[in-house]
């Protein structure tokens, strides 16, 4: 982790004896972020102490700390949300202050108050802001008073269901339904037709008080022609002083969460940078704000009218790319605030340079509805990091995706000096950025940053299913030359270490006398057999692949334990490969992109895999949440049998056919991994 950025700007700390003595900050959070502020912290020679759960105990953020304490078993509400055990560690600790990082408790204004009734500084904002701005229906009347532009709809507090149809018909369809306590996407509906209202906002209603245990809504108009997310990062001191910074675009989102972001936002005028940016700053200053917030904006793309959507009273995941644009250390700021600092520049003072894009590294399978992972990561190999290329992660080699928490991995940050140069190189970084055991989005990231239209800058909250069929192409096969490179590099690898360089035949190993030497190399892609059949004839190679042509290739192989590389040449082009081996997979990295190869499975092994197609095996990694059956229950084809959770999500595993079930394997709360046999079925 570097220490310290040459973009970043330089303050001047006020005398120890005008400020808060801030010696010591216990993190109340895990992950990237805690690092993230951990190298802060330690930049300005602030101690820090870490909180883990048993999913978290050998986690980086527990390695970076100078001190770390457990808090409890591995679901949040048993470790991260106990305010009771971090308020232990913090008597323990002596820590002066407290930094929530973003989710968890980060936004609960009691846990605020609790600090403050100990003596304990928050890096954060008053707990009255949290809970003014936490409330949808409270915020929007607050807004609205300050002069702050806002979604016309419904934020009062009568919940009849007849009073409620009644508004949403007075503000016209479509409407967005949204739970009171709400955000993530969840207890959110929208409605394009009257009569579809009440069966939505029963629905959002029994999702909302399952998920926050309030089933309060507000009502406000959907902007259905190509809408955009733009927010503005804002910072407050105790001294009356406000700053907005860069606006950033996150309009391209999936299950109304970010995915990639930049800043600034294209093709916003420097009149409407400035007005988004002064709004921002009332609706801070209408709460007396203090720290760092960011105030969320929709945008009318029709009409270019900016519309008040709420304020996050925190740090946001995607606060570096305005740092790298800014220059500004907003964690920095945070810690100065917090200690009674004045803010150390004025709005003149804050310049925005070039461009930043942030692209969030997720387990997760595009292809599959952006379906959750968790699990180990076998290898991890990624772009280095320069003063234009920041990689926010905590995530190592032998580390795993947890099923308790987010799955992000990492952040992949880039800066040019402008967004065509930007984009181009956070391209080339994600073509660096190599993880095998766990599917992520990375090639859906490739695709998206090499998109027209994204290069256009033609982007809004309906991107990915207005290009759906351009985002999610069908699997892209090796060239003939890469496949050829391939298809060597793997039979080079298969070779025994040469016992001596002085024996001719270890040194050679492909020589026979009077006599031409040819191997098969046999993999799968999917399940078409890719037959590869290479006459040796070294420093060349000719290969064909399923009866093709022969391609004529050199190759100088490397091998490293279970990492393969290759550089190669054609007739006509130079061509190189890294291939990762993990058990019988190949994963196999080249300038087209990454693509999977299996070793053909003997033929008694095919046998007992078709034995099993209709025993139940979990499609995904995640907790047992329910069993619908038991031991020797007759189901029928597509019954549920099992439901797993996946950060929060339930995910049905059903009865191939209709039969008995002879056994269960888990047990409810239990952990499973994709692939793992569930239960068996008889006749």
């Amino acid at each position: 982790y570097n220490e310290y950025k040459s973009y970043l700007r330089d303050f001047q700390s006020l005398p120890m004896a005008q400020i808060k003595d801030l010696n010591k900050v216990l993190i109340a959070n895990r992950g990237e972020i805690a690092c993230r502020v951990m190298k802060t912290a330690r930049r300005m020679n602030i101690k820090t102490v870490a909180v883990f759960s048993d999913a978290d105990r050998h986690s980086l953020h527990v390695k970076m700390a100078d001190e770390a304490h457990y808090i409890g078993a591995s679901p949040a509400s048993e470790s991260y949300l106990r305010q009771d055990k971090i308020m232990e560690v913090i008597k323990k600790t002596g820590a002066k202050a407290v930094h929530p990082g973003y989710g968890f408790l980060s936004e609960q204004a009691p846990f605020a108050d609790l600090l403050e009734s100990h003596g304990v500084t928050f890096i954060g904002p008053p707990s009255s802001a949290i809970a003014d701005m936490g409330s949808k229906s409270a915020s929007k009347k607050i807004m609205i008073d300050a002069g702050v532009n806002c979604i016309p709809g419904y934020h009062g507090d009568n919940q009849d269901e007849g009073f409620l149809k009644e508004e949403a018909d007075k503000i016209g369809y479509p409407i967005i339904i949204k739970a009171v306590s709400g955000g993530g996407g969840k207890g959110m509906r929208m409605v394009f037709d009257s009569k579809d209202f009440t069966s939505a906002l029963r629905s959002a209603k029994e999702e909302s008080i399952k998920s926050f245990n309030d089933d309060r809504v507000i009502l406000e108009r959907f902007f259905d022609f190509k809408p955009r997310h733009v927010e503005v990062q804002v910072m407050a001191d105790a001294h009356g002083n406000a700053l907005y910074f860069s606006e950033r675009d996150c309009s391209v989102q999936r299950r109304h969460q970010k995915i990639i972001e930049e800043a600034p936002a294209p093709g916003l005028t420097p009149e409407e940078s400035r007005y988004i940016g002064e709004m921002a700053v009332k609706a801070a200053k209408a709460v007396g704000y203090r720290g760092a917030g960011t105030v969320e904006f929709i945008m009318d793309t029709s009409t270019r009218e900016f519309y008040f959507m709420e304020m996050n009273t925190r740090l946001q995941v995607e606060h570096p790319i305005t740092e790298f644009v800014t220059g500004v250390d907003l964690v920095e700021l945070q810690i100065r605030v917090a200690r009674g600092e004045p803010l150390p520049l004025i709005q003149d003072q804050v310049n925005v340079n070039g461009w930043a894009f942030e692209a969030r590294i997720y387990a997760e399978d595009p292809k599959n509805n952006f379906m959750p992972g968790s699990g180990d990561i076998h290898y991890l190999s990624t772009p280095e990091e320069t003063d234009h290329v920041r990689i926010d992660t905590s995530i190592r080699q032998g580390d795993a995706v947890s099923v308790f928490y987010d799955p992000m991995i990492a952040k992949l940050v880039v800066w040019g000096p402008d967004r065509g140069s930007a984009l181009a190189l956070l391209h080339s970084k994600l073509q660096d950025y190599h993880v095998v055991g766990l599917t992520t989005n990375i090639p859906f990231l490739k695709d998206l940053a090499t998109h027209p239209e994204f290069e256009a800058g033609n982007v809004h909250t309906d991107f990915i299913p207005e290009h759906e069929a351009s985002l999610f192409p069908s699997e892209r096969a090796l060239s003939g030359p890469n496949l050829a490179l391939t298809a060597v590099s793997y039979l080079m690898s298969r070779l025994p270490p040469s016992v001596t360089t002085l024996s001719p035949w270890s040194s050679k190993p492909f020589f026979r006398l009077n006599l031409e030497h040819v191997e098969d190399v046999v993999l799968m892609a999917g399940e078409e057999e890719v037959c590869a059949k290479i006459r040796c004839t070294p420093p060349s190679y000719f290969v064909s692949v399923n009866g093709g042509p022969e391609i004529r290739i050199s190759a100088d192989v490397k091998v490293d334990g279970m990492v393969i590389t290759a550089e190669g040449e054609t007739d006509t082009q130079k061509v190189s490969c890294k291939i990762v081996r993990d058990g019988k997979a190949l994963h196999v990295f080249t300038d087209e992109g990454s693509t999977v190869l299996h070793l053909p499975l003997p033929r008694y092994l095919q046998e007992a895999d078709e034995a099993k197609e209709d025993d139940g095996v979990a499609s995904v990694e995640g907790l047992v949440q329910k069993i619908f059956a038991k031991v020797g229950d007759k189901v029928n084809k597509g019954d549920t049998v099992i439901q797993i959770n996946v950060m929060k999500m339930l995910f049905d595993i059903v009865a191939h056919k209709d039969g008995t079930i002879s056994s269960i394997c888990f047990n409810e709360g239990d952990r499973v991994s994709k692939g793992q046999l569930l239960f068996e079925l008889s006749e």
